[in-house]
């Protein structure tokens, strides 16, 4: 990952700095939530790279391998794995790449890349389908992971309650949280979140080992689980999806990025590459043995959240599922606040409302009530993750960030800079398009037997 000699255009990094906004605009970038507070630490980009990746995603490889097959399922995990941390990489370096200016959010890159309205259009469009369908499955994920905490402390001693309510529970929360200001103030949430989903990740594959240990002789079956070739190629698209899905941190990192400081003589880019390299040796950890040992243990009759297919020992798989809530709750916040920057810069910059707590109270749960009553309406947990995995995560995950290298950097055509860019661009482009027909499939095939709201 050497880094790139831009061929038209030379920066030099001793120009002075200035600032150049006025007044107003400092007191409005002093109000928005991603530009508020640039004091974060190199570890905050860990944890928060962290919250922001693992999540729902690392509970559904499984089932993934599942619909992929040994094969092709661990060579699509080990290339996704690098592909993403090399356009995260690219992110990293480009934010600083102007002297004196900083691209604190995904649009302002793309802008800059593009031209103003259409890097615009390119970007913002993608970002929030990304952001938004995010929290709408955590929405799902958390409510899930409460019936089961549920269902399982109550055993048969408890009325049935209906996946609705506790994804209203779930919901709940963040009519209060959604009210923190900016990234630093959920630092605490962001953390809790990153440890809970190591914790949880590490449960669902030790316990998945010792099921194996309780029952060595259980056959388990290995083949695809659709009884027809169209219905395994369809999965297969779905599982393409849920592989994009897990990968999905670049849509808030240069947001994150944003809170590090930076000087000519110390670039947020240091420290927030260490930050990244850290994140990255942790979403190894959680997705590597849960993908590869789940499948292991449960074949192809793993369910797509691989903590329903764990009943016991039931005080453990209480444990995790509560650990999956605290990290979800983190992970929603983590994904909301670009989107409630999005917002605000609108209505601040462009409407000319006042900078004001009534302005982000209303704003911010009219957004919380919309994930939620989608949520509650298309609870459908594992199609929800191929279809938007595919559609949403793979151009801003796999190739926007090189399309963007491209146009800046101006690679020399054939050298190793713009082969490797373009590849992962086909790659990219081919997982955008595949994945979203196996997702939506799977969401049609679910609502001819769910009752809505029943």
């Amino acid at each position: 990952m050497g880094t790139e000699t831009p061929t038209t255009q030379k920066f030099d990094s001793s120009e002075p700095q200035i600032d150049k906004r006025t007044a107003e605009q400092k007191a409005i970038d002093d109000w928005l939530p991603i530009t508020s507070s640039r004091n974060a630490k190199w570890w905050y980009s860990a944890f928060h790279n962290v919250t922001a990746m693992v999540g729902a995603g690392v509970l559904s490889l499984p089932s993934a391998m599942a619909n992929l097959g040994w094969g092709p399922g661990v060579v699509i995990l080990v290339l996704s794995w690098i592909i993403t941390l090399y356009t995260l990489w690219q992110m990293v370096e480009m934010h600083e790449m102007v002297p004196g200016k900083r691209f604190d959010r995904y649009h302002e890159l793309g802008q800059h890349a593009f031209g103003e309205k259409l890097g615009l259009w390119i970007v913002v469009p993608q970002q929030l389908i990304c952001e938004i369908s995010v929290d709408i499955v955590y929405m799902v994920t958390g409510g899930k992971s409460l019936q089961k905490i549920h269902d399982l402390v109550c055993k048969n001693n408890c009325n049935n309650m209906k996946t609705t309510y506790f994804i209203i529970i779930f919901g709940s929360v963040h009519f209060v949280l959604s009210h923190l200001p900016n990234f630093n103030a959920i630092s605490g949430i962001s953390l809790a979140a990153a440890i809970m989903s190591l914790s949880y990740s590490t449960i669902a594959w030790v316990a998945s080992v010792e099921k194996h240990v309780g029952n060595p002789h259980k056959e388990v079956e290995y083949g695809y689980k659709a009884s027809t070739s169209a219905g395994t190629f369809f999965n297969f698209l779905n599982a393409l999806g849920d592989v994009a899905f897990a990968y999905a941190g670049h849509n808030v990192v240069l947001e994150i990025q944003a809170t590090i400081p930076s000087t000519p003589e110390k670039p947020s880019k240091g420290p927030m590459w260490w930050g990244v390299l850290v994140a990255y040796s942790v979403v190894a950890l959680c997705y590597f043995p849960v993908a590869l040992i789940g499948y292991w243990v449960f074949g192809n009759s793993v369910e797509d959240n691989i903590l329903i297919s764990l009943n016991k020992p039931t005080w453990l798989i209480v444990t995790a599922n509560m650990f999956v809530v605290i990290h979800v709750i983190g992970s929603y916040q983590l994904y909301a606040m670009p989107v409630f920057d999005m917002i605000e810069t609108l209505m601040v910059k462009q409407l000319r409302f006042k900078p004001s707590w009534w302005l982000r109270f209303v704003e911010r749960n009219v957004y919380v009530a919309f994930t939620l009553f989608v949520a509650i309406t298309f609870p459908f947990f594992g199609s929800l993750l191929g279809f938007f995995g595919g559609f949403a995560f793979a151009p801003t995950t796999y190739f926007l960030p090189c399309i963007m290298w491209l146009a800046i950097y101006k690679p020399r055509k054939f050298s190793l800079s713009w082969i490797t860019n373009w590849i992962c661009i086909i790659l990219g482009f081919l997982l955008m398009i595949l994945a979203p027909i196996g997702g939506l499939r799977s969401i049609i095939l679910n609502a001819k037997t769910y009752g809505f709201y029943q």
